[in-house]
């Protein structure tokens, strides 16, 4: 009975955090960067972002963990996007099929796209921790942080990157253009 005052009096809902507008602001740009980094797309990347803002909304993970927790949880969705590939094919199938590409050079635009979705295709096939401690390093955060978001050692941080960057490498070296 109180939230349903609260809420048709205009104020925040009970159940919204008081926190979530500053972690947003502060957080955003990196969660965003992560998801990025695994999609390639700024705008599936904010999609992947808005996902993670609404769950952490939703938690109660305490807010001087909230970046940690928002990246792992970018990566994860983002992981998921990509493995899941719908949105991404059907996304690219209506960019070519429009025939309005803006890239000077189509022929490398066609190689560089090939080659991003070469890695991202061989990233979504490593053990998913691998991947996201790969992803939240290369994103720019410290190792601590990954330590943090990850539940890991901070000195297990570099070894767990290190394996995934050489598993990225096996895996392209054994997949096939597409």
């Amino acid at each position: 009975m109180n939230q349903l005052l609260t809420e048709r009096e205009g104020a925040v809902p009970a159940s919204v955090r008081s926190d979530l507008e500053h972690v947003f602001r502060s957080a955003y740009p990196k969660v965003v960067g992560v998801a990025a980094r695994v999609l390639g797309s700024r705008d599936e990347a904010e999609d992947v972002a808005q996902e993670a803002f609404l769950a952490f909304g939703r938690s109660s993970v305490p807010a001087g963990e909230a970046v940690g927790w928002l990246c792992v949880a970018a990566a994860h969705t983002a992981l998921n996007h990509l493995r899941s590939g719908r949105r991404r094919a059907s996304r690219e199938e209506a960019a070519t099929d429009g025939g309005h590409s803006t890239a000077p050079d189509v022929a490398d635009a066609v190689v560089t796209l090939d080659e991003r979705r070469r890695v991202r295709a061989a990233l979504s096939r490593l053990p998913r921790r691998q991947a996201i401690a790969l992803v939240l390093r290369h994103s720019g955060l410290s190792y601590a942080e990954v330590a943090a978001a990850l539940e890991l050692s901070p000195g297990s941080v570099g070894t767990t990157v290190r394996r995934a960057e050489s598993a990225l490498r096996k895996e392209l070296g054994h997949a096939s253009p597409e």
